[in-house]
C-alpha cells in the first residue's frame, strides 16, 4: 500500500469521528507535518505515538474516578452530596441533554491513533520482531477497548474499516452508519483474541499499566457477557427489545431473539482467563488474600476469625477455605493503595496512576470526614447499599428483624461493651444494626461512630488527637453531620472503600491503582453465564487459541469455581444447595454479590441496564438516616427517611447515552438513540 494512502487513514478517521482536518498528528505529540515514515522509523516518536493512543483512556473514559469524570459510578449504591449536586440531580433524573459529558470524540481519537500505529509499526526496524508484535498487540487492545467503552455507554456504534477509506470520496460517502450490537461485540471479541496472541502473560514493573494477555481475554469476556445479557438477548416474552434502535437504513441494531449460546460463549471466555498459567497456585490470577494475624496495631485491627461454617472454616486458603486469612484486610488492600500493581494477583487491567487530575486520590478526599481528615463528606452510600451487605454468618440483613429482636434500650453499644470488644469493629455509642456484618462491610462503609484511622495526622502535633477517632454524623456543632453548606453527607452513611489508614487530606493520600478489570469480575462472569444455561444444555466451545475444548453447561460444580472464590475471600459462607439448584434464586444472589463486591467500581450503573433492572432499581427512593437529629435523639437519627434532595427518576431513553448534535451533523448516517433529539 502506498505511503500517501496510509497518511490519509488518520485524516479520514478524524473526519468521521471528530472533525475535518488537514493534518496527520497525534494531537499531543506531533503538531508538525512530519510524515508517517519520519514518525515510524524513529524509536522515540514511535513510542510516543503509542503512548498517545493510550492517553484517551483518561477523562470520561476512566473506569473509576470522582464525579467529574465517572458520573456513572453514582447509580443507586453511592451518591454525590457536594457543591455539584445539581449535576448529580440532572444525571439521576435523566434531564441532561445531548451535549452532556461525552467520551465519543476522545474514544475515536484513540481508535484513530491505534489504527495508524497498527498499519505502520512494522516499518520500524529498530525494534525486534517480537517487540513490534507486542506493540502492535497493545495498539489492537487499546483500539478494541475504546470500542468496548463506546458500546457500553452509547450502544451500537460505527466500526471504522481497519484498511482505511478512499479520501477522494464525497463527504456524504465518508459517513459510516452504526453496526449492530452483535457486530460490535464480534469485532471486539476477535480483536482481543488477536491481541492476546502477541501480548505477554506478565509485564515488567515499569510496564504494569500496559495490557497483558489476560487483560485482552478479560475484556473479551466482559463484552461477551454484555452481548448475552437481556439488553441484547431478550428472554422469551420480554416485551422491550429496543426494536426502535435502528441504523440509517432502518435495520434494528439489537438482537430480537433469545440465544442461549451467547451465555455459553461468555462462560468459555471467562474460563480462558481462569485457566491462564502462572505462579499463583499454577494460575496467572487469584484473589488477593492476606494472612490472619493476632497482632492489633493502629489502623490495622487483629483478624476477626470468619464464621465457623464447617466448610471454608475447616480449610486454609490453599485448600479452598478461609481459616488462615484476614478477609477484611484482604479486601480493603485491593483498593486503598496498600498494594503496588505488580503485587496484586487479581488486578488484570488498570490505568495505574495515569488518571489525570480527577483521580481516585481526589475521590478519597471527597469521601473523608471534614472534622477529622479535612475532607468533604461529599460521597455517601444509600441505605439500600448499606443493607445489601450480608451478616457475619452469610445470612441477609433484615432491618425489621433487628428492630424486633434488639430491645429499644439496648440498641447502642455501651461503654462496657465497647471496651470489651463485644462487637468487633464497633465502639461505644454505635447503633447495633452495624454489628456482626460481613468483612466487606467494614472495609467499605463509614457508618456513624465508625473509626477513621488517619494515622498520618500523628505526624503533626496539632492533629494527634484526631488519630483513630470515631466519626460523628449527628446534627450539631463539631460534627460531620448536616451543615448549612452545600457539602455534607446526606444519608449519614459514608464510604470507607479506597481509604488507606495513612490517608489524610491534611498530609497526603496514597496513590491508588484504578481497578478497571480484576479477577473477581471474571469469576462472577463465569458463574452468572453458567447459571443462565438450561438444565440439559451443553456446548462444546474451543478455547481462545484453539488448544482445548470446554464442555459448557449449567454444572453446579463449575458455578462454584466462580462464586466460591469470591465468597471465601470475602469471609462469608457459600450458598446453600437449594440456592445453587434454583436458577432464579441464584440469579438474584449473583446480582447481589456483584452489588457488594463491586460497590463504587462503576459496575452497578451498567449492570442495572444490561439486566434491564434499571427501571425498578433506579426508580426507588434514596433513603438515609435522619440527618436533622442530634445525638440526644439518636434513635430517630437511625430511622430511615427518604432524601428528597437526592431525587430519582428513570426514563427509558437513559438506557443509552445520547449522541451530541455535533456528532450527528458530522456523520450524516449516524442515527440518534431512542428518546433523544436530532439537531434542527
Amino acid at each position: 500500500m502506498k505511503k500517501i494512502y496510509k497518511l490519509y487513514i488518520g485524516i479520514i478517521l478524524s473526519v468521521i469521528a471528530v472533525a475535518c482536518s488537514d493534518k496527520l498528528d497525534s494531537d499531543k505529540y506531533f503538531k508538525d507535518r512530519r510524515s508517517l515514515e519520519d514518525v515510524f522509523t524513529d524509536k522515540e516518536n514511535t513510542e510516543e505515538w503509542l503512548a498517545n493512543a493510550y492517553s484517551y483512556l483518561g477523562g470520561y473514559n476512566l473506569e473509576v474516578s470522582n464525579m467529574l469524570n465517572t458520573i456513572t459510578n453514582f447509580a443507586d449504591d453511592i451518591y454525590f452530596g457536594g457543591n455539584s449536586l445539581d449535576a448529580y440531580k440532572t444525571f439521576k433524573t435523566g434531564t441532561y441533554d445531548e451535549g452532556y459529558r461525552h467520551s465519543w470524540d476522545d474514544s475515536y481519537k484513540g481508535i484513530r491513533q491505534a489504527s495508524i500505529f497498527i498499519q505502520n509499526i512494522d516499518m520500524n526496524t529498530k525494534y525486534t520482531e517480537e517487540e513490534r508484535a507486542d506493540m502492535k498487540a497493545q495498539a489492537r487492545f487499546v483500539r478494541a477497548y475504546y470500542y468496548w467503552l463506546l458500546l457500553r455507554k452509547y450502544g451500537p456504534v460505527p466500526l471504522l474499516p481497519d484498511e482505511g477509506l478512499d479520501y477522494t470520496a464525497d463527504y456524504d460517502d465518508l459517513a459510516i452508519q452504526r453496526s449492530s450490537y452483535d457486530e460490535c461485540v464480534e469485532y471486539i471479541e476477535s480483536e482481543m483474541r488477536l491481541a492476546a496472541k502477541d501480548l505477554p502473560l506478565t509485564r515488567a514493573i515499569n510496564q504494569v499499566a500496559r495490557p497483558t494477555r489476560g487483560a485482552a481475554l478479560a475484556a473479551r469476556a466482559r463484552a461477551l457477557l454484555y452481548a448475552a445479557s437481556p439488553i441484547n438477548n431478550p428472554r422469551p416474552g420480554d416485551p422491550d427489545k429496543f426494536s426502535d434502535l435502528v441504523d440509517y437504513d432502518g435495520n434494528c441494531l439489537m438482537s430480537q431473539e433469545y440465544n442461549e449460546y451467547k451465555w455459553a460463549k461468555a462462560a468459555a471466555a471467562a474460563r480462558d482467563v481462569m485457566e491462564l498459567p502462572g505462579e499463583n497456585n499454577g494460575r496467572r490470577y487469584e484473589l488477593y488474600h492476606k494472612k490472619a494475624t493476632d497482632i492489633a496495631e493502629p489502623g490495622y485491627p487483629a483478624t476477626i476469625a470468619p464464621y465457623q461454617d464447617g466448610d471454608f472454616s475447616t480449610k486454609t486458603w490453599n485448600e479452598g477455605g478461609y481459616s488462615d486469612i484476614d478477609p477484611y484486610e484482604s479486601y480493603r488492600s485491593v483498593f486503598n493503595g496498600a498494594l503496588a500493581m505488580y503485587q496484586n494477583p487479581e488486578l488484570i487491567f488498570s490505568r495505574g496512576r495515569n488518571q489525570g487530575g480527577n483521580s481516585l486520590v481526589e475521590m478519597v478526599k471527597l469521601q473523608m470526614p471534614r472534622t477529622l481528615g479535612n475532607g468533604s463528606n461529599a460521597y455517601g452510600m444509600t441505605i439500600k447499599m448499606c443493607d445489601a451487605y450480608y451478616m457475619y454468618d452469610g445470612s441477609e440483613f433484615n432491618r425489621q428483624t433487628f428492630l424486633d429482636t434488639c430491645q429499644v434500650g439496648n440498641r447502642f453499644v455501651t461503654k462496657k461493651e465497647g471496651e470489651a470488644g463485644t462487637y468487633p469493629h464497633l465502639k461505644k455509642g454505635v447503633w447495633k444494626e452495624y454489628a456482626w456484618r460481613e468483612p466487606r462491610f467494614y472495609a467499605s462503609v463509614s457508618f456513624n461512630g465508625c473509626v477513621w484511622p488517619l494515622l498520618k495526622n500523628a505526624e503533626t502535633v496539632d492533629y494527634k488527637n484526631d488519630v483513630e477517632k470515631q466519626v460523628n454524623y449527628y446534627y450539631g456543632i463539631n460534627t460531620d453531620g448536616f451543615s448549612g453548606t452545600g457539602v455534607y453527607l446526606r444519608s449519614g452513611i459514608g464510604i470507607m472503600k479506597y481509604v488507606h489508614p495513612d490517608d489524610t487530606n491534611r498530609k497526603e493520600i496514597k496513590a491508588k491503582a484504578e481497578p478497571a478489570i480484576r479477577f473477581a469480575e471474571i469469576l462472577l462472569i463465569y458463574a452468572e453465564a453458567l447459571n443462565e444455561l438450561e438444565d440439559g444444555s451443553s456446548y462444546d466451545i474451543s478455547s481462545w487459541d484453539g488448544s482445548t475444548t470446554y464442555s459448557v453447561s449449567r454444572d453446579i460444580n463449575e458455578m462454584k469455581k466462580g462464586i466460591r472464590q469470591v465468597r471465601r475471600r470475602a469471609g462469608v459462607p457459600d450458598y446453600t444447595s437449594s440456592e445453587y439448584q434454583n436458577k432464579e434464586m441464584f440469579r438474584k444472589k449473583l446480582k447481589r454479590e456483584r452489588q457488594i463486591e463491586f460497590m463504587g467500581e462503576n459496575h452497578r450503573y451498567y449492570d442495572l441496564r444490561r439486566w434491564k433492572d434499571a427501571p425498578q432499581e433506579e426508580e426507588t427512593l434514596i433513603y438515609g438516616c435522619n440527618m436533622l437529629m442530634d445525638e440526644a435523639r439518636r434513635d430517630l437519627f437511625h430511622t430511615p427517611v427518604a432524601i428528597m434532595s437526592l431525587p430519582v427518576r428513570f426514563v427509558e431513553k437513559s438506557y443509552f447515552w445520547p449522541f451530541s448534535h455535533g456528532q450527528l451533523q458530522r456523520n450524516k448516517r449516524l442515527t440518534q438513540n431512542p428518546g433523544w433529539t436530532y439537531y434542527d
